[in-house]
């Protein structure tokens, strides 16, 4: 076994591979870019090295630097976590030229599974279902509409490096496909840098369905089947495995296939296989397609370790220390079932934008596995992935652990920015998703009524105002009379909606709070408030922010009186960069006269590309940014001639 690894990641991941590798007595080497100095996972480390600026590009894409730093702390060994260098082949060949080994596959076993196209010929010819799609190299945009033509529609543009939903379009018919074409081929730019794409049918009420598989470079295993279909634009939200409605003669089939595959490669350590299902007639033998190999381990992987009761990441360093593979397929089985939902800062009433912001308060279920490469007090960075936190939990029965979940989630306490926490919520409750009817078009079908907003209740503002006015401790610091109940208001702030609260603190065990024409009583009864009779929830307050912890999480906002300030929203012409990120594209130009939903500038931001469009008809007055400034979230960008300029 190895004495020292450097794991070349950052956040939940480098802090889970620690987790194991620590206890298994294995010394941990952490790098670190500016941002992330002070972060969890240079924290848990034996050794930290700094090893550039604040975007991966200049830190935790510096092979060459990372392999340097392996060297000098005396590390035998390089984890790869997933992303940033984890699938790069070129990197794979630097760690072993360097005298170091490459927890994961080799670089042979990475390149045939790459790209989408090469991939998807090799599993054709070790007898792996594939979609039906073209593959090809010729990239001509007429031959490709013809391919897509001859598939027949509806029809996916993928990108045929890197994954994500980056570079992937659904093309329902023929009209939209050149657009399509163009969009995909952009996106897989920015990110791959490779605008090679293939066309594939759409498969009609698709599910996602992945194997866990395990590989020694020569024999391989599988660890059973996830479930990831629950997907929005592409992108995981909530996975479980085993996959519902699972069949024993299906799931031998994708495990033979999936085992195939990884052999097929000379496969080395943790890796998935992922198959497109057609759900629309159930769950059969003959109904799945092979998708693409991740030669890593997955962001999911927890759910597996629960069923199996393995330790993949103890795997992957047994077996790149030479070791045999710790299990044969007959000794691997299944227990119960588990669910891990994904935990973003994220701006969901916003289209699901990432956010940033410091965490002021934060707090997990002590009864579920929380992941997470984050405490209270550190900042989501506009240069990584916003993840918060991953939350597993695993239960007998789907049904135990879905309850399990809904209860973890209820319980999550974060504060300092926005998450898609109530979003979670409501798709663990959501009554398809409870039946084990789901599909990867599930959430865009419901997303109103997933993205609803919690009601917020009298009961909900009254506690916030008692937060506000420090009446929430016990003792005589209420402002308690011996003549009449003392009165006194506070002004406080709930998205747009502001209200004056009125309270009449009647003693040190009682107040009557005036929220709007309601009436609410707080009772402290045995040093416990109930508002209304219900239990007060747990409240954080940093400055002039209380968040509630009721509904997943309420946010209010103590109003100074003083500092309001009459009509301070703007002339509303300003086109405002929603979050810090990069000025990928500008379009807009001075003059130019631009219609509702015109596309005006595109910014990219914690890996993915945001659209930023005209919100009314008019004429451009002045452009305020240039392709390639970096710019903080609210920086002007593109601004409109006043309605009353253009008419004049």
């Amino acid at each position: 076994m190895f004495d020292t690894i450097l794991i070349a990641n950052r956040g939940e991941i480098a802090c889970r591979v620690m987790e194991t590798a620590q206890a298994m007595g294995v010394r941990c080497v952490a790098v670190y870019s500016d941002a992330d100095a002070a972060a969890k996972h240079v924290a848990m480390a034996d050794h930290a090295v700094h090893i550039g600026g604040s975007a991966p590009a200049d830190s935790y894409l510096r092979g060459d630097t990372i392999i340097q730093a392996a060297l000098d702390t005396g590390a035998q060994a390089i984890h790869p976590g997933y992303g940033f260098l984890s699938e790069n082949p070129d990197f794979v060949d630097a760690v072993a030229a360097a005298g170091l080994v490459f927890i994961g596959p080799s670089a042979d076993a990475i390149r045939a599974m790459g790209l989408k196209d090469a991939a998807k010929a090799l599993m054709i010819e070790a007898d792996v279902p594939v979609v039906p799609g073209y593959h090809g190299r010729d990239q001509d945009d007429a031959l490709l509409a013809a391919q897509a033509d001859k598939i027949g529609y509806p029809v996916l543009i993928k990108a045929v490096a890197g994954g994500g939903g980056k570079g992937m379009r659904q093309v329902d018919a023929a009209a939209g496909f050149d657009a399509a074409l163009q969009s995909a081929r952009s996106e897989a730019k920015t990110a791959f840098g490779n605008t090679d794409v293939l066309v594939e049918k759409f498969v009609s009420q698709p599910r996602h369905i992945e194997v866990q598989v395990f590989g020694d470079g020569t024999r391989a295993v599988h660890l059973f089947e996830r479930d990831c279909s629950l997907q929005r634009r592409h992108q995981k939200v909530i996975e479980e495995a085993p996959a519902p409605g699972m069949s024993k003669d299906m799931r031998a089939a994708m495990g033979a296939a999936a085992v195939k595959a990884a052999e097929a490669i000379g496969y080395k350590g943790a890796g998935t296989v992922e198959f497109i299902v057609d759900g629309s007639g159930g769950l059969r033998a003959d109904g799945f397609f092979f998708m693409e190999m991740n030669t890593r381990l997955q962001v999911e992987h927890p759910v597996t370790e629960a069923i199996t009761g393995v330790d993949l990441v103890e795997w992957q360093l047994r077996v790149a220390a030479g070791e045999d593979l710790p299990m044969a397929q007959e000794d691997l089985t299944i227990n119960g079932h588990a669910f891990e939902a994904r935990l973003y800062a994220e701006d969901v009433p916003k289209g699901f934008l990432p956010a940033t912001g410091t965490l002021t308060h934060l707090a997990f279920d002590p009864d579920a596995r929380a992941d997470s490469g984050v405490r209270a007090g550190d900042t989501i960075s506009p240069f990584y992935d916003p993840m918060i936190a991953k939350v597993i939990v695993h239960g007998p029965t789907r049904d135990v652990a879905l309850a399990r979940l809904r209860r973890a989630l209820a319980r999550c306490e974060v504060a300092g920015t926005v998450t898609n926490l109530a979003f979670l919520g409501a798709l663990a409750a959501h009554d398809g998703f409870r039946a084990g009817d789901v599909d990867t078009g599930l959430i865009a079908r419901d997303i109103d009524a997933l993205t609803t907003p919690p009601a917020v209740l009298p009961r909900h503002m009254a506690l916030a105002g008692m937060a506000a006015l420090d009446l929430l401790e016990a003792g005589g610091e209420t402002g308690f009379t011996l003549w009449t109940p003392l009165l006194r208001q506070v002004a406080m702030r709930h998205g747009e909606e502001e209200m004056t609260l009125k309270v009449a603190v009647d003693g040190p065990d009682r107040q009557m709070w005036q929220v709007g024409d309601t009436a609410v009583e707080a009772l402290r009864v045995g040093g416990a408030w109930q508002i209304d009779g219900h239990a007060a929830a747990p409240v954080a307050v940093s400055g002039d922010r209380i968040t509630v912890f009721d509904s997943y999480g309420m946010v209010f906002e103590q109003i100074d009186p003083l500092l309001r300030a009459a009509g301070a929203h703007g002339d509303g012409n300003l086109i405002e960069a929603p979050m810090p990120g990069l000025v990928r594209t500008m379009t807009a130009q001075v003059g130019q006269r631009v219609a509702k939903g015109d596309r005006l500038a595109v910014l990219e931001a914690m890996k993915m590309e945001h659209a930023l469009l005209a919100a009314r008809d008019g004429v451009v007055a002045e452009v305020l940014a240039v392709e390639g400034d970096q710019v903080e979230a609210g920086a002007a960008l593109v601004r409109l001639e006043a309605q009353e300029e253009a008419v004049a």
